[in-house]
């Protein structure tokens, strides 16, 4: 090794050691703010947004504040791209000593989702390149088909946000319910919510349609379904005061949530429970069992039954008068 590559490691491994401190320095800060620095991992930003394709982009040059993510290393950057781990100094020193001697080095992959791009390959490349000020890089990139924007700065929770925003106002556009039922207040905290909620309208639109000698428009269906099968859940959720129980919820998550268990209590023991009950089994089930719980109400059936019928039940008994032991 010459004294010139030497000396250019020393300095390199000085901006290692700058960027570590900033790491450090930005995880306490949002310890102090209660603010995450992860970064955004695009295998989970996948499974939120749910592209449905890609397109293969070919050379660009990326502005890199862009670059929100990484597919395979968001565990070892935060979102600064700066290194949590002294772990990554080798391959960091490396790279940044190339830029030091003007090495030209390939360009870096890209997956490109929503506006926001993810390091396929060359995480350690953007990161030298944020902390020498470098405002862009070459990179081969391959989009994502989706319609929901991801900006910088927006966390995992920011994300979902907007894609329950995206999913509402499609599922308003299809069914028309604002236009039906103005005020319509049906709201979600889980993506995928307002497909499920389309099906039970399609379902209820077919049962409507079997006594009607025309089609039922959608938003027709809609309207009904919201005042004969929303509204009266919501009347249930909102006697129980079940909001109180499950303060992150919202009245549309709760009627997803009883309406699954109800479902699956019917599955399980037949229709022994009214809808009413079903409620009120989901919102205690921290008392104990559901199998406790059917115990002790068939328990009671049963001791009911038995006070009725015991005078006239009585077991045979022998030419001694004495009842026979059980065999």
């Amino acid at each position: 090794m010459n004294e010139a590559r030497r000396a250019l490691e020393v300095v390199a491994r000085g901006d290692f050691g700058r960027a570590r401190q900033r790491e450090i320095m930005s995880r306490i800060l949002g310890l102090l703010k209660s603010q995450k620095d992860e970064m955004l991992s695009l295998p989970d930003v996948r499974r939120i947004v749910r592209p449905d394709g890609e397109t293969y982009r070919g050379m660009q040059t990326v502005p890199i504040a862009k670059i929100v993510g990484s597919e395979g290393r968001s565990r070892d950057f935060n979102r600064a791209f700066l290194p949590r781990h002294d772990s990554t100094m080798r391959r960091w020193v490396n790279i940044d000593v190339a830029h030091y001697q003007n090495v030209i080095l390939p360009p870096i992959k890209l997956f490109e989702i929503g506006g926001a791009y993810f390091v396929r390959d060359g995480n350690h490349r953007v990161s030298v390149a944020r902390l020498q000020g470098a405002e862009f890089i070459d990179a081969e990139v391959t989009s994502l088909a989706s319609e929901v924007a991801i900006r910088p700065g927006m966390s995992r929770e920011d994300i979902v946000r907007a894609v329950i925003d995206f999913e509402r106002r499609r599922f308003m556009a299809e069914t028309g319910l604002e236009t039906e039922r103005p005020g319509a207040d049906l709201a979600f905290t889980e993506i995928g919510r307002y497909d499920e909620v389309l099906e039970h309208i399609h379902e209820h639109k077919w049962y409507l349609n079997l006594h009607q000698r025309a089609e039922i428009p959608l938003a027709d269906a809609a309207a009904s379904w919201y005042d004969r099968v929303y509204l009266p859940i919501v009347r249930i959720i909102r006697g129980a005061r079940l909001l109180s129980r499950f303060p992150k919820a919202t009245e549309g998550d709760l009627y997803v949530y009883i309406g699954h268990h109800w479902a699956e209590l019917g599955r399980k023991y037949g229709p022994v429970f009214t809808l009413e009950e079903a409620a009120e089994d989901y919102s205690t089930s921290a008392r104990g069992s559901l199998a406790a719980r059917l115990a002790r109400r068939w328990g009671r059936s049963l001791r009911t039954w038995w006070k009725a019928t015991r005078r006239s039940f009585r077991f045979p008994r022998t030419p001694s008068g004495r009842t026979p032991p059980r065999t």
